[in-house]
């Protein structure tokens, strides 16, 4: 904290202040994510969390906190045990196996594989021909971790005043935003019926789709601390080679990966917010297969709204559309710069396109965005920032199943098949007509509007009320100079007159005080107030800081 500090202001209470380089940056970065590992589980979370907030961190930093993985020792069988019992009763009673060792670990839950027991359970359906219950996977809740994370929420929130004192206003509100956003979600992801409850109305949504498979959840054997799910092989989604093995097509693969998340985003308003690696994986007939929900989001109708007006814009190559969307969505200040974003969004599109339109992917266009959202006002909302950063993991995944996949391409298809691109297109159709009329009847009133002004400036009966806008408070650093001024001329001259008068520690003071007036007169012209609030952001410039990072 000291050093996000530091980076902002040399000597933290008072000075100037400082912009450091993305060398000190990384460096920086390097030493949170070791600090994050050592505090645990909460803490590994929040970094988590901070990869992607492109709006409270520098681009250094997302790519260091990027490769966090939430991946922590098991606790032991015992202490699992006690809080599986406390749930579901003993073990032998519910289960016909157990293994005691864990198949996959995670910061906040473990996950065991276990076999039901046909008598303990509703489930009618056996996987094994000798009437066993079917294979389930158990993910339990780490013991006292409760605890731990109110205490570890609690260090945050008492921290959270520190940083805010050394941040704009614009990072102040990202900063507040983010930890309530994270105390929910941490929160919710403890609450293994909110999971199961989340699974559930996927696994609803995609029912008739036989591309996916989404575990179904045993109510009978899942409680708060506790979600008993049915249990799905697969390769997992980045072994190539396997996938090459098995005689999987990658690329309808990528293709369907990428349709279930705009599907998730756009259509349904609920997503899997946890699409790494890890959580995917290939059945042999080629379905995707999703696995733990205890990182899932909503989108509400209007975000939805702008996600399609940002895509529709993007495949359109139309930089206004683009820059409404951003600013309807909240996620642009409306004060930017329109001129300065739009000639980043320009560059963005030029660097990342291919021969057509339709040639580029989606992911460097985001990264070009997190990368001005450290510099210009940008602020993300909540969940949208999830959406951002689940639109980049999938990208990789896609890239990894077949490098020439075009995220842009699949995504302009998917708009085309539901409608959305030409519902756009009749919507600004309608507008223009609407304008057009507007327009016309414009015009009708302008002439008779002319005469009468004429006709009063002819009488000199026409007066004109002038408003001055001074956002860079150029007369406010003005009169505060002037005031210098005046008060150096008092000092300066009462030292004078108590030195003639022989009054040396009198004239003293007077000189102290000239002294002090002159460091504040010299700091007025020295404060750059209108290169902090806009910067230029210049292609030339954006190439020079892309080279460095």
């Amino acid at each position: 904290m000291l050093a996000y500090a530091r980076d902002r202001r040399r000597f933290l209470l008072f000075g100037r202040s400082r912009k450091v380089g993305p060398e000190t940056h990384r460096k920086r970065a390097e030493l949170l994510l070791e600090s994050l590992l050592t505090l645990g589980p909460t803490f590994i979370k929040l970094g988590q969390l901070l990869s992607t907030r492109p709006d409270v961190l520098p681009p250094a930093y997302i790519d260091v906190l990027a490769s966090l993985q939430d991946d922590v020792p098991p606790a032991e069988w015992d202490e699992a045990r006690q809080v599986l019992e406390e749930e579901l009763g003993p073990v032998e009673d519910n289960f016909d196996e157990f293994e005691t060792e864990p198949i996959s670990g995670a910061s906040l839950g473990q996950v065991y594989r276990a076999r039901l027991d046909p008598e303990a359970t509703d489930v009618a359906e056996p996987t094994r021909a000798d009437g066993a219950g079917r294979e389930v996977a158990v993910k339990v809740r780490r013991p006292s971790i409760e605890e731990l994370v109110a205490a570890d929420l609690r260090v945050i929130k008492w921290s959270l005043p520190f940083l805010l004192y050394f941040v704009d206003e614009s990072r102040a509100f990202s900063l507040e935003n983010l930890a309530e956003e994270f105390s929910k979600t941490i929160r919710e992801e403890m609450d293994y019926e909110r999971e199961a409850e989340m699974l559930q109305e996927i696994r609803a949504n995609f029912a008739d789709d036989d591309r996916f498979v989404i575990p179904d959840v045993i109510e009978s054997h899942s409680g708060p601390r506790v979600l008993t799910m049915e249990y799905v092989e697969g390769t997992k989604i980045n072994d190539v080679e396997e996938l090459e093995r098995r005689d999987i097509d990658r690329t309808r693969v990528a293709q369907n990966l990428e349709r279930a998340y705009l599907q998730m985003i756009i259509d349904d308003g609920v997503f899997h917010a946890d699409p790494h690696p890890g959580n995917l994986a290939v059945t042999d007939d080629g379905r995707i297969v999703f696995y733990d929900f205890g990182m899932s989001g909503r989108v509400d109708p209007f975000v939805q709204e702008k996600i399609i007006d940002f895509y529709v814009a993007v495949a359109n190559e139309d930089i206004d559309a683009i820059l409404d969307a951003l600013i309807e969505v909240g996620t642009l200040s409306p004060d930017a710069d329109r001129g300065v974003m739009a000639e980043v969004m320009e560059i963005a599109i030029q660097d990342a396109r291919g021969e057509d339109v339709e040639q580029y992917r989606i992911n460097q266009i985001i990264g070009q965005i997190e990368d001005s959202i450290y510099v210009f006002p940008f602020r993300l909302p909540k969940n949208l920032a999830l959406v951002m950063r689940v639109a980049t993991v999938v990208e990789g995944v896609c890239v990894t199943l077949d490098p020439d996949f075009d995220f842009i391409e699949t995504a302009t298809d998917y708009l085309i098949e539901q409608g959305y691109r030409e519902e756009s297109i009749r919507q600004y159709a309608r507008e223009t007509g609407k304008q057009l009329r507007d327009t016309g009847q414009s015009l009708t009133r302008l002439a008779p509007k002319t005469e009468r002004t004429l006709d009063r400036l002819e009488r000199d009966d026409l007066y004109v009320r002038i408003g001055l806008e001074d956002e860079e408070e150029l007369f406010q650093d003005l009169a505060k100079r002037l005031i210098y001024g005046m008060l150096l001329t008092m000092s300066l001259f009462s030292m004078g007159v108590l030195y003639a008068l022989e009054a040396p520690e009198a004239s003293i003071v007077a000189a102290v005080f000239s002294l002090i007036v002159v460091i504040q007169l010299y700091r007025s012209f020295r404060e750059p107030k209108s290169i902090r609030t806009k910067p230029q952001f210049t292609r030339q410039s954006m190439r020079q800081r892309r080279g460095e990072e």
